[in-house]
C-alpha cells in the first residue's frame, strides 16, 4: 500500500454528547405537566393557563441587567372572578415580593424594580392570591408560579489556565497536536448562543492553527444518570481503512478517573463512555478527562511516520437535576409513654432539599389503612404527635412511614421508616397466674404447706415483680389457713389447725391480696378455694366429693380395681369354654367297634398255595360262599337293604372280575354309605392256570432237559456259573 502524506495525519477526536437543552433537567426523562404552555419567540410573553382554576397570567421571563429608568414589566395576573369593578384585590408573596417584584393590587400587573443578574439567581418562586377587596375572603386558591431571569450575553469567555507555555519538536509533521486550551463562558449555555465559545489565533499564523469549534470536547451528563449506563460517545477519524483503521480508546489521566470508564465499539470504532460512580451536582459540577485513541495494528515499516495515536481532553458538565428531599437519618426510633393524652409530641424528623435551590419540604405519614392513624405529623416542621391514647399492653411498638416532598415539585418523594416504642406505666394490677385447685387432707397437721401460688402482671418487668402476698387486714383472722410470702414472687398456703372433716365442711375460702413493685404500687384481691379430701398416709389424695360412698364400704381404689379384673377374667373363661364346646366336631366312626380291631397279623411265612391251615380261604376261592350281604362296619346304616341271594354256581363257573364289578356297583349305589372312601379287600386269586404253577419252588423236583454247556463259551466271567451247572448235570447223570 502506498502511503501518501495526507494518509499520515493522526486521528482527530470527535465527541458525540448526550445533552438536555431544557431548563431544569427532567428526572429520569419524566416530566409531569401541570399547566398548558405556549412558547413564543424571544422577547414575547409565554402564556400559561390553568383550566381548573380561574387564574390567567403571562410573562414568565424577565431580562437580566435591565438599565431603563422605569420598572421592567414582568407580567399580569388575572382571575375569572375579576369583573373589572375593582372588587378583586391581588396579593403577591414569595421570593423578592415587595422588594424586587411589585404588583398592582387592582390590575394584577407585576413589575421588576431592580436590575437582575442571571449568573447570581436564575429564577424566583412567587405565590399569587386573589381576594375580595371588601370582605378579604379568598376568591381563588393560592397559586404558585416561577419567574425566570432570561440571559443576555453579558459575560466574556475566559481561559481557565494561562498563560500557556508549550514546546514542539522540530520537523514535526503538519497537523501535530501542540496544545489544547479551554475557555468557559458564564452565560446560559441552554439559551441562545451567549455561552458558545469560538477559538481563533491572533498571532502565530501561518505556522499554527486552531479549530474554532473543537479545541476541546464537552459532554453534559445529568446527575441522575444511572451507574453502569452509557453517557456519551467519542470517535477518532482515521483515513486508513480495514484493520489499519482499528483503534482503542483509553483514559490516561484526569480527575474523572474512577468515576467514568471508556470501552471501544469494534463495529462503529467509537469510544463508549460509561458511568462507574453516581454523580452529585452539589458536590462536583464538572470533570476533566484526557482520552487517547491509538491504532491497534501497527506496521513497523512506517513507524517513523507515527506515533499513530492522538490525545484529546473531554470536559464533562454535571447537570443539576431536581432530586427528592434527603432525610437526615436513614431511620428513626422514638419513645412515648402509654396513656398520654392526644397531641403528645413523640419526636421530629428532618429532611432537606439536596439541590442548590434548597426548596421547602413538606411532610406527611404514608398510611396503609384508616385503622393505623395513631399519629399525626406537622407538614411544615416534621413533628410527630399522638392521635390516639396508646396502650403498651395492646401494642408495644409502632412502625410508620414518613414521606417528604418539595413544595415546588410534590411528585418527587422520599420515605423513611420511623419506629415508635411505647413505654410502660404501672396501670395493671397483679393477678394470680392461674386458677388453682387447692386440696387439704383430712389428716393434715398445723403448719403444713398444702400449696404454692404465683402471680403475673401485664405491665413491663419494671412495674411488675417483685410481688407481695398477704392476707386482707380488714378481715378477721382465719383460724384454718394462713399465707406465707416466699419473697421469690410466690407464696405458700399453710394450715393453722389439726385435722379436717369432709362431713363437717368440705370447702373453705381464703381471701388474699397481691401487690406489685411499680411506682405507685398497685394491688388486687383474689379468693382461693380449698377442698377437703381423704388422703393416704404418704399424702396422696384418695378421694374427694364424688367417691365418698366407696370409703364407707371400706374399699380402696386398688381393691376395686382388683375385683374388676377378677370379674373380667371369669367372664373370659366362660366365653372361651362355650366357644370350644360349640366348635367340637362329631367323630367319623360312631360304631362301638373300631375298624382297626379287624386287622390280623401273621408272623409265619406259610406253605405257599398248598397251605390252607392258617385260615379258611374258601371265601376267597368262592365268593358266593357269603350267603347274605355283609354290611359295612365303618358306618351305621340308617336304611336296611333287602339281602340279595346270588344264584348257586360251581367254582368253575364263577367269574371273579364280574364279582368285583358287582361289589363296586353296590358300593357306589348304596345310600347308607358315608361320602368318604373306604377300603374293600378282595384277595381271591382265581382258578388254576392250565399251564400249572410257574413258581421256582417246584423246579427242584423236576428234571430239566436244558444243556448248560454253552455257558463255557461266554468267557471267563461265566466260568463259575458254567462249572456250577456242569456239576449239577453230572450229578443227575450219575
Amino acid at each position: 500500500m502506498r502511503i501518501t502524506s495526507t494518509s499520515c495525519i493522526c486521528p482527530v477526536l470527535v465527541c458525540l454528547c448526550f445533552v438536555q437543552r431544557c431548563y431544569g433537567a427532567a428526572h429520569h426523562n419524566s416530566i409531569k405537566v401541570t399547566r398548558n404552555q405556549t412558547k413564543h419567540i424571544e422577547g414575547e410573553t409565554e402564556v400559561h393557563h390553568r383550566p381548573k382554576r380561574g387564574w390567567v397570567w403571562n410573562q414568565f421571563f424577565v431580562l437580566e441587567e435591565h438599565m431603563g429608568p422605569d420598572p421592567q414589566y414582568v407580567g399580569k395576573l388575572h382571575s375569572n372572578s375579576d369583573k373589572g369593578d375593582g372588587s378583586v384585590k391581588y396579593i403577591l408573596t414569595g421570593e423578592g415580593a415587595g422588594t424586587i417584584f411589585i404588583i398592582d393590587d387592582t390590575t394584577g400587573d407585576i413589575h421588576s424594580t431592580k436590575s437582575l443578574d442571571r449568573e447570581q439567581k436564575t429564577h424566583y418562586v412567587l405565590h399569587a392570591q386573589a381576594i375580595d377587596r371588601w370582605t378579604n375572603k379568598p376568591l381563588e386558591p393560592e397559586s404558585e408560579f416561577i419567574i425566570k431571569v432570561q440571559d443576555i450575553n453579558d459575560n466574556a469567555p475566559k481561559f481557565t489556565d494561562g498563560p500557556y507555555i508549550v514546546t514542539v519538536p522540530e520537523m514535526s509533521d503538519m497537523g501535530t497536536s501542540v496544545l489544547q486550551v479551554t475557555a468557559t463562558d458564564a452565560d446560559d449555555p441552554t439559551y441562545g448562543n451567549s455561552a458558545r465559545v469560538v477559538y481563533s489565533i491572533l498571532q502565530g499564523q501561518p505556522y499554527f492553527s486552531v479549530d474554532p469549534k473543537t479545541e476541546h470536547y464537552q459532554l453534559y451528563v445529568p446527575e441522575s444518570a444511572q451507574v453502569g449506563s452509557a453517557v456519551g460517545k467519542i470517535k477518532a477519524n482515521d483515513a486508513d481503512t480495514g484493520t489499519n483503521a482499528e483503534m482503542k480508546y483509553t483514559i490516561i489521566n484526569g480527575d474523572g478517573i474512577g468515576v467514568f470508564s471508556i470501552s471501544t465499539d469494534k463495529e462503529t470504532r467509537e469510544g463508549i463512555l460509561s458511568l462507574k460512580k453516581p454523580l452529585n451536582y452539589e458536590k462536583k459540577k464538572s470533570y476533566t478527562l484526557n482520552i487517547e485513541g491509538a491504532n491497534t495494528h501497527l506496521d513497523f515499516r512506517f513507524s517513523h511516520l507515527g506515533p499513530f495515536k492522538d490525545v484529546t481532553m473531554l470536559k464533562i458538565i454535571v447537570g443539576d437535576v431536581d432530586e427528592p428531599p434527603l432525610f437526615s437519618m436513614p431511620s428513626y426510633v422514638m419513645d412515648v409513654h402509654e396513656n398520654e393524652k392526644i397531641g403528645t409530641v413523640v419526636g421530629t424528623v428532618a429532611a432537606q432539599d439536596p439541590d442548590s435551590a434548597n426548596s421547602l419540604v413538606r411532610y406527611f405519614i404514608d398510611y396503609s389503612s384508616e385503622d393505623d392513624r395513631y399519629f399525626n405529623i406537622d407538614a411544615n416542621t416534621g413533628t410527630i404527635k399522638t392521635a390516639k391514647v396508646l396502650d403498651r399492653e395492646e401494642t408495644p411498638w409502632y412502625n410508620i412511614t414518613v414521606a417528604a416532598s418539595e413544595k415546588d415539585n410534590p411528585s418527587l418523594l422520599s420515605h423513611v421508616v420511623v419506629g415508635i416504642r411505647v413505654l410502660d406505666v404501672n396501670d395493671n394490677p397483679p393477678e394470680l397466674a392461674k386458677e388453682y385447685d387447692i386440696v387439704v387432707c383430712e389428716n393434715s397437721k398445723p403448719g403444713q404447706v398444702i400449696h404454692t401460688i404465683s402471680a403475673t402482671d401485664k405491665d413491663d418487668f419494671a412495674n411488675g415483680p417483685r410481688f407481695h402476698f398477704f392476707l386482707d387486714e380488714g378481715l378477721a383472722l382465719n383460724p384454718n389457713f394462713t399465707l406465707k410470702d416466699n419473697e421469690d414472687n410466690t407464696a405458700s398456703i399453710l394450715t393453722r389447725r389439726r385435722r379436717f372433716s369432709r362431713t363437717i365442711q368440705d370447702v373453705y375460702y381464703l381471701p388474699i391480696m397481691i401487690s406489685d413493685g411499680g411506682i405507685p404500687s398497685l394491688s388486687s384481691s383474689s379468693t382461693l378455694t380449698i377442698r377437703v379430701c381423704a388422703c393416704e398416709r404418704d399424702g396422696r389424695v384418695r378421694t374427694c366429693h364424688a367417691e365418698a360412698f366407696l370409703s364407707s364400704a371400706g374399699l380402696s381404689t386398688g381393691a376395686l380395681i382388683a375385683i374388676l379384673l377378677c370379674v373380667l377374667i371369669l367372664l373370659a373363661i366362660v366365653v372361651l369354654f362355650i366357644t370350644l364346646r360349640r366348635s367340637k366336631k362329631e367323630p367319623l366312626i360312631i360304631s362301638e367297634e373300631d375298624v382297626r380291631e379287624n386287622v390280623v397279623t401273621y408272623d409265619d411265612e406259610g406253605g405257599g398255595e398248598e397251605d390252607t391251615e392258617a385260615f379258611d380261604i374258601t371265601a376267597l376261592r368262592n365268593p358266593s360262599a357269603a350267603e347274605e350281604l355283609k354290611y359295612r362296619r365303618d358306618v351305621r346304616p340308617e336304611v336296611m337293604l333287602t339281602p340279595r341271594h346270588q344264584p348257586s354256581s360251581t367254582l368253575e363257573s364263577i367269574d371273579v372280575q364280574e364279582f368285583i364289578k358287582q361289589r363296586l356297583a353296590e358300593a357306589d349305589l348304596d345310600p347308607s354309605v358315608p361320602p368318604y372312601d373306604s377300603l374293600q379287600t378282595y384277595a381271591y386269586e382265581g382258578h388254576r392256570s392250565e399251564a400249572g404253577s410257574i413258581s421256582s419252588l417246584d423246579s427242584a423236583t423236576t428234571h430239566s432237559d436244558q444243556d448248560y454247556n454253552y455257558l463255557g463259551d461266554w468267557g471267563p466271567e461265566f466260568k463259575k456259573l458254567a462249572e456250577l451247572y456242569g456239576e449239577l448235570e453230572s450229578e443227575r447223570t450219575s
